[in-house]
């Protein structure tokens, strides 16, 4: 019997790791329900994905792994996500973090909030980011920053504010690109699409359930220093 667990927990862990659907639904269902069913199997699936700093999620009946922090073999490093993203230094790459947070505030706010959108658009976006490093700058006085922080924010807001804003409602036709606000956005939607977060339909960008998964346990999980920054001050912060 251990070994037959042994084996299933290897082919759910295997599945997941090559980025395939192991849900109630769909052609691994049989192995959803053995993850689900099995205590056994739950527990080999389990050593598995913490012996390698991953973090398994269930979601909606569906299972979603994510790199646990400073994963060097399943995660990105800076230089390999400056890569995927095109781009030559860390405040271009720390701009598209603050972008990806921003998007990700546009339907979560904190582990009890989640905004009912369907999608966005880029230029909701575009619109989000120029206010955000606004309230930034208004609790300037009430938040305590470190250096590094007051340091960063004013570079990527400074690299921001130079950017030509030539964002348009339906957002047709944007290339992705360094040049502009709006191609910068569309650079770091497509990074999104690739990692199967975001699906686009006629340039609506619709989160997908591995989205709603990792995003929500992001929240549950981790306090967010961006999100206190953000609203001014530490009672505030989001977990």
């Amino acid at each position: 019997m251990q070994n037959q667990a042994m084996e299933t927990a290897i082919e759910i862990f295997a599945k997941l790791v090559n980025q395939e659907e192991v849900a109630e639904q769909g052609v691994n269902s049989k192995l959803y329900d053995a993850w689900n069913q099995n205590g056994e199997v739950y527990e080999l699936v389990m050593q598995l994905t913490r012996s390698l700093n991953l973090e398994l999620y269930d979601y909606n009946n569906g299972l979603y792994l994510s790199p646990g922090g400073n994963n060097a073999v399943f995660g990105f490093t800076n230089e390999e996500l400056r890569a995927a993203f095109g781009i030559r230094v860390n405040r271009q790459l720390f701009l598209c973090y603050f972008i990806i947070y921003n998007i990700i505030t546009k339907f979560y706010t904190d582990s009890a909030t989640y905004t009912y959108q369907d999608y966005v658009k880029i230029h909701e976006i575009v619109e989000n980011v120029t206010l955000s490093f606004h309230r930034v700058f208004q609790q300037i006085q009430t938040v305590v920053f470190t250096e590094v922080e007051e340091y960063s924010f004013k570079e990527i807001a400074l690299l921001w504010e130079q950017m030509p804003d030539v964002s348009t409602e339906a957002g047709s036709g944007v290339r992705a690109e360094m040049g502009s606000r709006t191609g910068l956005v569309k650079k770091v939607f497509n990074f999104l699409e690739e990692q199967r977060l975001f699906t686009v339909v006629e340039e609506m960008y619709y989160p997908t359930a591995r989205f709603k998964a990792l995003i929500e346990r992001y929240f549950v999980e981790h306090q967010s220093r961006i999100y206190e920054v953000m609203m001014g001050g530490e009672d505030d912060a989001a977990y």
